[in-house]
């Protein structure tokens, strides 16, 4: 049994069908069912259901799988060190960021790239619930989500910054010149919000349920692209986080109220596994984090900004 077999298990797991996983693995079909046998010969017990197609992974192949990928992950972590005594750090960092953090994540990637000029970096937009599965099963290093709303299990945390929450909406003469707005009222206009399986958008119902309001958004997106697009060519309004001002900037004929009664904020962060080692690209990036101030950056871009 060798490694690449445990690379073809996973990917076989991962993609459900035998043709697939082996143009992943850059194999023909034959020598990656080949593989996957020859591990079951060396482990003595039966991994994959077959018939004449992939049925799925036997009990026994379930645990095989999981020893598989923390053996691989272990292997990349090797290879990492090993880069980092010779030339610098080098390997692939994977993060996985709910929609609300990407105006901000590159406020740390791109320092981190700049230090590490021979790591890949991989961003996928998430659900919160996506990032715990992802690090759970080893194919996330790090997340970008919310500490102290429903809250990561088995990882690692780092506080980044604190998001408060804005109404952004068309200006008219009814709002004059103010810069708050109460929940309750905002409830009242045309929304535009993100999708309930965010958790954005579970934290926002919340507020508006506190403040006595009914939220009825006739318009629901998992998309920020989408969502501003509506903002910008429609007459929709829509709550998000102030640090999605520092993404569109100062746009003609758009008001940004901060919302009242209540006020709210969460804290946004890093998590990672809580198992040691991490890989070496995950542990860099906690590092540079721990020095970056987020707080600071977000309240500078936005101090630019006249909305």
């Amino acid at each position: 049994m060798i490694l690449r077999h445990l690379e073809f298990l996973t990917v076989l797991a991962r993609e459900k069908h035998f043709a697939r996983a082996a143009v992943c693995c850059h194999v023909t079909q034959s020598t990656l069912s080949a593989g996957i046998k020859q591990m079951e010969e060396s482990l003595g017990v039966l991994l994959v259901d077959r018939g004449q197609r992939f049925i799925g992974l036997t009990p026994e192949g379930e645990k095989v799988l999981e020893w598989a990928k923390h053996v691989i992950v272990d292997y990349e972590s090797l290879q990492q060190n090993l880069s980092e005594m010779r030339r610098g750090l080098a390997g692939y960092l994977k993060i996985g960021a709910i929609p609300v953090t990407l105006p901000v994540i590159s406020m740390l990637t791109t320092p981190f790239a700049k230090r590490h000029p021979h790591t890949h970096t991989v961003i996928r937009s998430l659900t919160s619930i996506e990032i715990q599965r992802g690090i759970d099963e080893l194919t996330l290093d790090i997340g970008m989500t919310y500490l102290d709303n429903e809250p990561l299990a088995r990882v690692r945390r780092l506080q980044l910054y604190s998001e408060h929450y804005i109404f952004l909406t068309r200006q008219n003469p009814s709002l004059g010149d103010r810069k708050t707005i109460p929940w309750a009222e905002a409830a009242n206009y045309p929304l535009c919000l993100l999708t309930s399986d965010m958790q954005n958008r579970r934290i926002i119902d919340t507020h508006f349920h506190e403040a006595g309001a009914e939220v009825n958004a006739a318009i629901e997106t998992n998309s920020l692209i989408t969502l501003w697009s509506h903002l910008k060519f429609g007459q929709w309004s829509t709550v998000v986080p102030n640090s999605f001002l520092s993404l569109i900037g100062n746009v003609d004929g758009l008001v940004a109220l901060t919302l009242v009664e209540p006020e709210a904020s969460h804290v946004v962060g890093l998590v990672a596994s809580d198992r040691d080692p991490l890989p070496p690209v995950a542990r860099a990036f906690l590092d540079l984090a721990k020095q970056a101030n987020l707080h600071e950056e977000i309240t500078r871009q936005l101090a630019h900004l006249h909305l």
